[in-house]
């Protein structure tokens, strides 16, 4: 005959066995359908994004990026299947839940570096400008060094790197003198209204072609572009190889160079802003008056 205790124990274990069974069955079901999906989405999805980019021409770095962003939605989408199969509706509703509170949080934070990323990838793709191309924006400027996803490295001509976030280059003007295999450098002189102006517009030709580097196709020029308040201003204008000169260095070379041969000149002159007075000073008669004598009698 059987002792109430002992009845107790029969049922307990009688009820728990079978939920410790379902339970394990129901994970294990979970784990093994997870790790099914899983790997065919590897396989299959990764692989037909990674081919379809690189088929199309895709940086590598974009296609890197879409790789890992297609497996972390393939690992979401795996676990929400697995979930559903395994049958934990409630949690998976949780896991929902959680997620789009997650994903609402986590891109009011990143915001600014979502928009870098984005411009990242439209630079990448478009390709305004590549490595080793010499820049110009907001008053900013230098060689291109590397680009990112999320930054573009430029160096100055300061020799200093500057690390610039891409939204700010995709919301610019990005001027790119270099994306051409020629470019043009120009420099107002001024000479003074009585000088010869051909003599003038020789010299500044002549010495353009002693300046390593500048091409005689187009050749230098020098036309009149304005009549200013004091000289007559002619542009000197030459054109050179960016991929194989520095636009800065040959334009300080030519400034210097049209400065010394202007100075050989005896009659041109770099003329100086002056101001001309008109009409009369006149100037009384000065008269010294007595002063009086505080001295005692």
């Amino acid at each position: 005959m059987h002792t109430p205790l002992q009845t107790m124990a029969a049922l307990d274990t009688s009820a728990i066995v079978p939920a410790v069974v379902d339970a394990a069955v129901t994970a294990l079901l979970f784990v093994v359908s997870f790790v099914v999906l899983y790997g065919l989405g590897k396989l299959v999805v990764l692989r037909i994004v990674r081919e379809s980019l690189q088929r199309r021409g895709f940086e590598r770095a974009i296609v890197r990026t879409a790789v890992r962003v297609t497996g972390i939605v393939v690992a979401v989408v795996a676990v929400a299947l697995a979930a559903t199969i395994a049958g934990f509706g409630v949690v998976l509703s949780a896991f929902a839940i959680l997620g789009g509170a997650l994903a609402l949080a986590i891109g009011f934070a990143t915001q600014d570096l979502i928009a870098n990323f984005v411009a990242g990838i439209f630079i990448l793709q478009d390709k305004p400008f590549t490595i080793g191309d010499w820049i110009k924006w907001d008053d900013e400027g230098g060689i291109v060094r590397d680009i990112d996803l999320r930054v573009t490295k430029v160096e100055t001509f300061d020799n200093e790197l500057v690390t610039v976030p891409n939204a700010d280059l995709a919301n610019a003007a990005v001027t790119n003198p270099t994306a051409n295999d020629r470019v043009r450098i120009g420099y107002d002189f001024g000479i003074g209204y009585g000088d010869d102006i051909d003599r003038a517009r020789e010299a500044i030709i002549d010495a353009a072609h002693e300046i390593d580097g500048v091409l005689d196709e187009p050749a230098p020029a020098a036309p009149v572009t304005d009549l200013g308040g004091s000289a007559v201003v002619l542009t000197g204008r030459i054109w050179i190889d960016p991929s194989d000169q520095v636009p800065n260095a040959t334009k300080a070379a030519f400034v210097e160079a049209v400065k010394k041969r202007l100075d050989e000149e005896d009659d041109i002159d770099f003329p100086y802003p002056t101001t001309e007075l008109t009409g009369s000073v006149t100037v009384d008669e000065w008269e010294e008056k007595p002063t009086l004598d505080s001295s005692p009698p």
